[in-house]
């Protein structure tokens, strides 16, 4: 431990059965995606400790702004709007500035822009599906886009995922990525989605929903989701690819 960690007051352990087991039987592709042997622990490279560095010359000026980014002059992105902010956070609750936060997303009729996208939902032909942005000093980012809709997958026979946003947050490195996924504070897919049901608790669960707030709406245009992100320590946000957080 570092004399840095020791002002701080040290590392919060990880509640270990606040994450799902690897192997998940009723989420389909966990049973070929969990690991099959002992797990190897590989040192990083130092390309991957020490960049690349982000600041504000990586990004354009609409970004966060997923109504726009990949619309047409004059148009916009169809469906609810909705602004999505919050804040990231260390385990001792101080934010974290300069963190690279990106997003993505289906469109509102639950349609994501790639090849393989098997549903037969529309296209939006000013909808790309992704943003990005960086913290502010005290940790907060902020977008603007459009509420993604619900959509069936192969999972079982009539599975369907609850609205979602991804997230990847980048501390200061590649090595450095943490990936998760946000819901919507009243959605009743959430508690039938096998994905969801995968997380033992329910209040990682919870933290894992984002919430309506009234108070940041946009009158006459966007309804707000407020949705925290806490990087590690005993209740930090569920994390897909790093169950102990940065």
């Amino acid at each position: 431990m570092t004399s840095e960690n020791k002002a701080r007051g040290g590392y919060i352990q990880r509640d270990r059965g606040w994450h799902p087991p690897a192997y998940a039987p009723t989420y389909k592709t966990s049973i070929t995606r969990s690991p099959q042997k002992p797990l190897l622990s590989l040192s990083t490279t130092l390309s991957e400790e020490t960049g690349p560095v982000f600041d504000d010359s990586i990004l354009g000026p609409r970004d966060n702004d997923l109504l726009h980014n990949y619309a047409a002059d004059g148009a916009s992105a169809i469906g609810p709007r909705i602004v999505v902010y919050g804040q990231v956070c260390e385990q001792s609750g101080r934010g974290v500035p300069g963190a690279l936060v990106e997003v993505w997303q289906a469109n509102a009729g639950g349609r994501y822009r790639h090849k393989k996208e098997s549903y037969l939902a529309p296209l939006d032909p000013n909808f790309g599906g992704c943003g990005r942005c960086l913290t502010d000093a005290q940790g907060n980012y902020e977008f603007r886009s459009v509420l993604p809709g619900a959509y069936p997958w192969p999972n079982g026979v009539n599975d369907w995922r609850p609205s979602h946003i991804h997230f990847s947050v980048f501390g200061q490195s590649f090595a450095q990525r943490l990936i998760t996924q946000m819901y919507f504070e009243g959605d009743p897919l959430i508690w039938k989605c096998p994905i969801v049901n995968s997380i033992p608790s329910q209040e990682a669960i919870e933290n894992l929903i984002a919430r309506l707030d009234m108070n940041a709406t946009i009158p006459m245009d966007s309804l707000a989701y407020r949705f925290d992100i806490t990087l590690r320590g005993r209740r930090q946000t569920y994390f897909e690819n790093r169950r102990e957080g940065l």
